[in-house]
């Protein structure tokens, strides 16, 4: 069967978030279904795969055959406490027992990082590119995705913003993003691994030529500009960017998979009972070359 993809909203998003078909991830994919799922990004941004009841090798397979992968190296789980390989995010509640975390499980607080809207590993220096992430377990309620479509943002804006944020570079850090929520137990290790990187807040899609904004809830400061004033301004911009014309909000079903470009969207969690189980998975693509080299 051929690859199909069709809009998940034909009507209010015909151009973001795609439907795949005709695909069964638990076996090695062609070179032309790569090509459709690689174009099909291109054109959505989010692409949902359902009924996919693959396991992490699967997972990885797949992955691995869209592009280079990044290693797992954004939490703070301790190499003991890992529950899967270096190559696999833990998007989970659980411990390396499959035991759900305490509420004030340190674990815990800081992934509720992943409920502020964020674009992934944009704290590094190379960022990332693709994410893939596959519901193993979902809790009964709750626990939705969305995702806001930044290309869409960044055509809405006025010509004047437009021209002001074209060339401006953003300094991005964990340390911030989870300063928000309070998060500020750091060791001296995460703080310098977790410096801020430079990232552009415009960048090209290389494919497309679309521009689109790079926010995330990572970037505490504007290079040039007084932080209090950076902070306010990039908070009216990620406002902008995450009106509910720009979102699409997925309600996860058992063993779907969805995948997502960071380079032109957001994406936030939604709250659900944390004493429920949500287990998931998340393969990540590298983006290969920093965002400064992405120009507008």
């Amino acid at each position: 069967m051929t690859v199909q993809i069709t809009p998940v909203d034909p009507v209010g998003r015909p151009f973001f978030a795609g439907t795949v078909r005709g695909i069964d991830l638990r076996r090695p994919v062609t070179p032309a279904e790569v090509a459709a799922i690689h174009a099909g990004m291109d054109r959505f941004a989010v692409l949902v795969f359902h009924d996919q009841p693959i396991d992490d090798a699967q997972q990885l397979a797949f992955s691995r055959a869209l592009g280079p992968l990044e290693q797992a190296t954004g939490d703070i789980a301790a190499p003991e406490d890992r529950r899967v390989s270096m190559d696999l995010n833990d998007i989970s509640n659980l411990d390396k027992d499959n035991k759900v975390l305490a509420r004030d499980d340190r674990r815990r607080l800081f992934g509720l990082g992943n409920q502020l809207w964020h674009s992934d590993s944009s704290f590094k220096e190379v960022p990332a590119k693709y994410s893939l992430l596959s519901a193993r377990h979902i809790p009964p309620a709750g626990g939705n995705t969305e995702f806001a479509d930044m290309r869409a943002a960044w055509d809405a804006l006025d010509e004047e913003t437009k021209a002001e944020v074209r060339d401006l570079v953003c300094r991005h850090s964990q340390v911030f993003s989870r300063g928000i929520l309070g998060f500020t137990d750091f060791t001296e290790a995460e703080r310098a691994k977790w410096a801020p990187v430079r990232q552009r807040l415009v960048r090209r899609h290389p494919t497309t030529g679309r521009l689109s904004l790079y926010l995330s809830s990572h970037a505490g400061e504007i290079e040039g500009w007084p932080v209090p004033e950076a902070r306010a301004f990039l908070r009216d911009l990620t406002e902008h960017a995450t009106q509910r014309a720009f979102v699409y909000a997925h309600a996860w079903k058992p063993h779907d998979l969805v995948m997502w470009d960071n380079r032109t969207t957001m994406h936030r969690a939604r709250r659900y009972d944390h004493t429920e189980v949500r287990d998931m998975r998340r393969t990540t693509l590298t983006n290969e070359v920093s965002s400064l080299e992405q120009a507008p």
